[in-house]
């Protein structure tokens, strides 16, 4: 094939191909089969017409049409191929001549991929972590385990924020009973704001068997419309109140919460290597998001084309509702739930968009200028996981996802390694130093 690229702007061209005569006659022989099954000519059985009797009656450029369409995808992926260029969305593909006995000559309008020029992406600093597991960090996680097993007791005194208690109550609003607002029996933990403003409150310093009328204004954002900015009132009786009584911190404790440890001093120790774990992947995350924010900052990217930021929403969108799917909710019933739309959703996927797209570009620039190739034993290991971690069999991942796409992923990953694992930590103070000293020159 001979392929010619012309380049009409920053991030388009011409792209001019042929279909050869071999393809031509492969793709008309397949335009001719699939009509002739329900082709009628007189005398002939449907479906019998030769290919003779069909040039006589209808003419071979009757096909081409569907032949073209044929042809298309492969000559134009070969003239891409042929040509390097990164082409992205689809293009605008108008045929040249279609001439008999002759090779087709097509012209293709396409969008690229724009140019990266690449800054620093070694060796950047970055603000140092600090890992080191305090002794109020472990405090801290002691008292939550102690909250998880803590057991709620009757107390005869007054509620008190952080008690629970149980309730029946009426709303109203002018007079009027509304939907949803009565329960009877209901568990309310005083301070968890789990009612509108102002209705929890209003129960602290009192106990069983008292009736408090509980006025709250809903707020003016308030689901309900229909009551959005009202006053309502809450006739409600307590039945019992309720108090948190927390375990001792002793070996007891310790060996009920974690049946692998003897002793509080070990649970503490074990708590202290978690918590130590927890710091290092956060920190080592927090390094990897600066050092490739930076790394993208410092390259330069050309006008980027809007067929690439709907791209990238349109997989962020699929991406999203898929792992919805996979949790049992089906895209009608999470937008029921959030009370959202999926316009509302690309809105907030828009967002950030261009910013992803050109993380993306750099880090695949940086594949490119670094000569990473993922090795098939790598691309192995990346199906098993995958395999692993959706729970399907390695050939429904390979039938999925072909080696092209995991060798990119792999590679792309390589590069953000790259980035991460050469950053340099550097003190907070020092770092503003340095910005300074670049705003000035």
């Amino acid at each position: 094939m001979s392929a010619n690229w012309k380049t009409t702007g920053k991030t388009t061209g011409e792209l001019s191909f042929e279909i050869s005569q071999d393809e031509i006659k492969k793709s008309l022989d397949k335009a001719f089969d699939r009509v002739k099954k329900s082709l009628r000519v007189p005398g002939f059985r449907k479906g019998h017409v030769s290919r003779v009797i069909f040039n006589q009656y209808y003419g071979e450029e009757a096909l081409y049409e569907d032949a073209l369409n044929f042809a298309l995808p492969e000559a134009y992926s070969a003239a891409v191929k042929e040509t390097g260029i990164k082409a992205v969305g689809q293009p605008q593909i108008v045929p040249v001549s279609m001439d008999k006995n002759k090779a087709w000559e097509m012209k293709a309008i396409v969008t690229v991929e724009p140019e990266v020029e690449l800054g620093q992406y070694t060796e950047i600093e970055v603000p140092k972590q600090n890992t080191r597991v305090y002794q109020k960090d472990i405090d801290a996680e002691l008292t939550k385990r102690q909250e998880q097993n803590a057991e709620m007791v009757l107390k005869n005194d007054k509620a008190e924020s952080g008690d629970t208690v149980t309730i029946d109550y009426v709303g109203t609003v002018d007079g009027v009973e509304f939907d949803g607002g009565s329960a009877q029996n209901y568990s309310l933990e005083l301070g968890s704001n789990t009612f509108i403003p102002g209705f929890e409150d209003q129960l602290v310093g009192h106990g069983a068997g008292e009736e408090v009328d509980v006025v709250v204004t809903f707020p003016e954002d308030y689901g309900a419309k229909d009551l959005a900015g009202k006053e309502a009132h809450f006739a409600t009786k307590i039945h019992e109140v309720k108090a948190k009584q927390l375990p001792e911190l002793d070996d007891e404790f310790a060996k009920d919460v974690d049946d692998s440890v003897e002793t509080l001093d070990e649970l503490k120790e074990k708590i202290k290597a978690e918590l130590k774990s927890e710091k290092e992947e956060a920190a080592k995350a927090a390094i990897q998001e600066a050092a490739i924010t930076t790394a993208v900052k410092n390259a330069t990217v050309e006008e980027i084309p809007d067929v690439m930021i709907q791209e990238d929403v349109d997989n962020q969108l699929n991406q999203y509702l898929g792992d919805m799917q996979r949790q049992g909710i089906d895209p009608q019933t999470y937008f029921k739930l959030t009370n959202t739309t999926e316009d509302q959703l690309r809105s907030q996927l828009s967002a950030n968009a261009a910013e992803r797209v050109k993380t993306n570009l750099v880090l695949e620039a940086i594949v490119a200028k670094e000569g990473f190739e993922a090795s098939k034993e790598e691309i192995d290991a990346e199906i098993k996981d995958l395999a692993d971690s959706y729970n399907m069999s390695e050939k429904a991942v390979r039938n999925a996802l072909n080696d092209e796409m995991l060798a990119h992923d792999i590679n792309v990953r390589k590069a953000m390694n790259l980035i991460t694992d050469s950053a340099k930590q550097v003190a907070k103070a020092k770092l503003e130093e340095s910005s300074e000293d670049e705003e000035d020159k």
